[in-house]
């Protein structure tokens, strides 16, 4: 349990009481992961019982869908965010699609400041105190545009961090093949973050296989690496089900 530091709950049943409360507040969280194992459910959970259990608004910046996909999405699965965008308790943000570009032609200093003025902005209006970035770059990389993107997160983050002050979570995409490696640019974002949780599918000793989140990294919070397993519940979303043995996960999320 953190003794130091005021802590912000997720809300997410079962994952607080693993976590001896929350995550630090103001501090950045990464989720890594193959495509379909439950990142974007996770940070949506985050930001929804923010909302609800804690009254605290919230920032959701969706650069992989657009809003009608996203809205759409989600009230499929029972959550209506378009009435607590009306209420005030929430802000959806899409990012430009010529985004890409821009990085690539400018100084991604000027781009990741641009962006941090932008939320800093909406969450002074709303008086959000919680922030959700799925994902952190939207790109398809080329090797010459690691480095880049690597001062382009770094520049994000840190900003984030300095200028707007709220919890913040990040998604990153594992790519999939069995790569040996827990994000996409290089170990930056789990680098940055004060904690790494991975989601993926485990398959049991029985031949069964279950959704799991694996607790990988929690900076000054006294939290062991832990395997959880993950149940997913329309309106609700994420649910933690307790401690998952006898199951095999990836090398990679092992590596610690």
């Amino acid at each position: 349990m953190s003794l130091y530091y005021d802590l912000t709950p997720t809300g997410i049943p079962g994952l607080d009481e693993v976590l001896g409360g929350g995550l630090i507040k103001g501090r950045t969280y990464l989720i890594s992961g193959e495509t379909g194992t439950g990142k974007t459910l996770l940070s949506l959970s985050f930001l929804i019982n923010g909302i609800f259990r804690y009254g605290e608004p919230g920032i959701y910046v969706s650069v992989d869908e657009t809003y009608d996909q996203l809205m759409n999405g989600v009230r499929r699965f029972g959550w209506d965010l378009e009435t607590l965008r009306e209420q005030g308790y929430l802000e959806v943000l899409i990012p430009e699609m010529d985004i890409i570009e821009k990085i690539r032609e400018k100084d991604p200093m000027t781009i990741a400041k641009s962006l941090v003025y932008t939320i800093a902005d909406y969450a002074k209006s709303l008086e959000a105190q919680r922030l959700v970035i799925d994902p952190i770059a939207p790109l398809v990389t080329l090797e010459k545009d690691v480095q880049i993107l690597r001062e382009y997160i770094r520049a994000l983050v840190m900003g984030i961090e300095r200028e707007v002050g709220v919890t913040t979570i990040i998604t990153t995409e594992i790519p999939t093949g069995g790569a040996r490696v827990i994000s996409r640019y290089g170990g930056v974002e789990e680098f940055l973050a004060a904690g790494v949780f991975i989601t993926g599918l485990a398959q049991t000793t029985e031949g069964d296989f279950k959704r799991y989140l694996f607790i990988r990294k929690m900076r000054w919070q006294a939290v062991q690496p832990t395997i959880l397993e993950v149940e997913i519940q329309p309106k609700t979303g994420i649910m933690i089900k307790g401690p998952l043995k006898d199951v095999h996960i990836p090398f990679y999320a092992l590596m610690l």
